[in-house]
């Protein structure tokens, strides 16, 4: 028996839930009408999956995939039917666990005081309704469905047959098969989807398929998943609204300065390289949340690269276009707009891996413009990537490739499809049930919103990415080969802020750490609470999440147990930390700065029009 088992029976809360089955037998017009309109929108949404594949096939490594999906478990299969005492071991442990549960059942269908088999997690919010514990048959239900779940995972955790990486690959896999079985995504098993189906005689269903079929032609016959309004945000109204100008723009970037806000700023100005993967305004969500203006209030010049919206003319834009025309164009600017004095450098996820590459370059070419260099949540080493290495392996890149050469990009929804997929139930199926099968809308929730404001990539820059940095893991290796420079992040001797997120999934703290190792001159490692967003969006007034300071790296750069257990924690946001760090370097004051120069005129207003343009139709209200 379980250890984590709470008595029910006798004394179960009495059923609150009302199932209106009256409503629908004096109403049964309603419902019927209702149901052929739920058939009517469910033909739209199978018409917009077919479209897209009538009209340009289907994507090419949609076999690859599957094949990698059923050889993967297959591979899990083969280590327990290859000797007979295994599948009969197999059998017995979920035999034993599901007439454990018939009989804990019965006892309680017949009053008796029994106890759980099973619980979920306390963080698997799927079950949270009150009847996935009172009513006996949703009870049963959970609790199957958990002794499933649980069988089969454990299936592939004890498949010793399998190496590291199709191990991780049967992981994911069978996570996405197992979330995809859970009986609250479906309408006849999920009490919630029950009671407002009956209360309000299908018109939930209505909506719901209404949206699906909305969302699958908004995707071009992919669920492009809303998870935040529609219509309740726009960029430059209600996000990206911190005033400033677009003083430089060229085929792949426009660069924003900031007006400034205190009559004195520091003289060495800021430069934010955000990642191309969606797009810069995370750091400028609203006034409350905005790093971009916080770090303004504080007496910064800042400026940050707006990346394009890419299509298919940039398809040959690999990592040296974005470097020299987006990086070293925008350090051109900054350094006419403020002249006599170097720049301080920040960069996010994949910016500030290329930020890194970048500074490396500049460090072989005796440019010696950046003075100090923050990262936020960035990868350099790529041995310890995480979850994303799932999908890294030559097969998967060949055939994505092929599919990328055709287009000359990467189409926005794949990258946050995987993303999403990372944390399905709170990313997808969530959402799945509450917009298809309730028919609601979801909140307005601006980072959603921006999480589903996607990008695209083009395709030599991505094919790159996975190759060289994820695969090969080129650049600690010294490996890299960059605009007739090789790559040593060795030679960046500058001081380096480095900022992890304790709850990463993107670029997990372990590979931070460890990539801080690699850097030449004197590194400040930070810790943050929360994750790849929340842990570096994280305004001091909210006073949340904590961070963690000054611990050693141990015997191993990567050793991140070693690194917490030695170092300080600190209460709140690590936005002044990180502000006392940058001003201990060089704090020197001049007049706040008037906004373009003669060399590099206002050419519009923030937050510009690059960060404007979408990648396909949007989702109306």
């Amino acid at each position: 028996m379980s250890s984590n088992k709470a008595e029910i029976g006798k004394k179960d809360a009495p059923n609150k839930t009302t199932y209106d089955i009256q409503n629908l037998i004096e109403d049964p017009e309603t419902f019927a009408r209702n149901t052929a309109e739920i058939v009517q929108e469910l033909g739209k949404a199978l018409a917009a999956i077919v479209k897209p594949v009538e009209e340009h096939g289907s994507e090419k490594d949609n076999t690859e995939r599957l094949n990698d999906f059923y050889s993967t478990l297959a591979e899990v299969g083969k280590y327990w039917i290859e000797k007979p005492e295994r599948v009969l071991e197999a059998q017995t442990q979920i035999t034993s666990k599901y007439m454990e549960l018939w009989s804990s059942s019965l006892k309680r269908m017949s009053g008796e005081a029994t106890e759980k088999v099973v619980e979920p997690a306390a963080n698997d919010k799927r079950f949270n309704d009150g009847e996935w514990n009172d009513n006996p048959l949703f009870d049963f239900l959970k609790q199957a469905y958990l002794i499933t779940a649980n069988w089969a995972n454990d299936l592939v955790e004890r498949a010793d047959n399998l190496d590291d990486h199709t191990k991780l690959k049967a992981k994911f896999y069978m996570t996405q098969i197992v979330n995809a079985a859970s009986p609250s995504n479906f309408a006849a098993t999920n009490p919630e989807v029950l009671r407002d189906t009956l209360s309000s005689k299908g018109e939930n269903l209505v909506r719901g398929m209404r949206m699906l079929a909305e969302d699958l032609k908004a995707g071009d016959g992919a669920i492009r998943l809303r998870q935040s309004m529609p219509g309740a945000f726009k960029v430059g109204e209600n996000l990206a609204t911190t005033p400033g100008s677009v003083v430089f723009e060229n085929e792949i970037c426009q660069v924003i300065q900031y007006k400034a806000t205190t009559q004195k700023v520091r003289k060495r100005p800021i430069l934010i390289v955000p990642p191309w993967i969606n797009k810069y305004y995370i750091l400028d969500l609203n006034a409350q949340k905005s790093l971009i203006k916080w770090m303004v209030d504080q007496g910064n010049t800042v400026f940050v690269i707006s990346w394009v919206n890419p299509d298919h003319s940039l398809a040959d834009a690999g990592w040296d276009i974005y470097m020299e025309r987006g990086l070293f164009a925008a350090c051109d600017v900054v350094s006419s707009i403020c002249p006599n004095t170097k720049i301080d450098l920040a960069g996010y996820c994949v910016g500030g891996t290329l930020s890194s590459i970048a500074l490396a370059h500049m460090a072989k070419t005796g440019d010696d413009r950046i003075a100090s260099a923050t990262f936020y949540t960035t990868q350099v080493d790529f041995a310890h990537a995480g979850e994303l290495l799932v999908f890294i392996d030559e097969e998967q890149i060949d055939a994505l490739e092929k599919v990328m050469d055709d287009k000359g990009y990467l189409e926005a929804g794949r990258m946050s499809t995987t993303f999403n997929l990372l944390r399905s139930n709170e990313l997808f199926w969530s959402y799945a049930v509450n917009n298809y099968l309730r028919g609601k809308d979801p909140s307005a929730f601006d980072l959603l919103h921006w999480n589903s404001d996607s990008t695209r990539m083009t395709a030599k820059n991505h094919a790159f990415y996975l190759r060289h940095l994820y695969m090969l893991n080129d650049i600690t290796q010294n490996r890299l080969h960059l605009a007739g420079q090789d790559i040593d992040l060795g030679e960046i001797e500058i001081p380096v802020f480095t900022l992890a997120a304790k709850e990463d999934h993107i670029a997990p703290a372990k590979s931070v750490l460890l990539g801080s190792s690699f850097y030449g001159g004197p590194v400040e490692f930070v810790l943050a609470g929360s994750g790849h967003i929340a842990g570096v969006i994280n305004p001091p007034s909210k006073n949340k999440y904590g961070f963690m300071t000054d611990g050693k790296a141990g015997k191993a750069a990567d050793d991140l147990d070693y690194w917490v257990n030695s170092a300080t924690q600190h209460e709140g946001s690590w936005w002044p930390y990180w502000d006392k760090w940058i001003k201990s370097l060089d704090n020197e004051q001049v007049s706040a700065r008037k906004l373009g120069n003669k060399q590099y005129k206002i050419l519009e207003e923030a937050p510009g029009s690059y960060v404007k343009k979408q990648s396909g139709p949007m989702i109306s209200s």
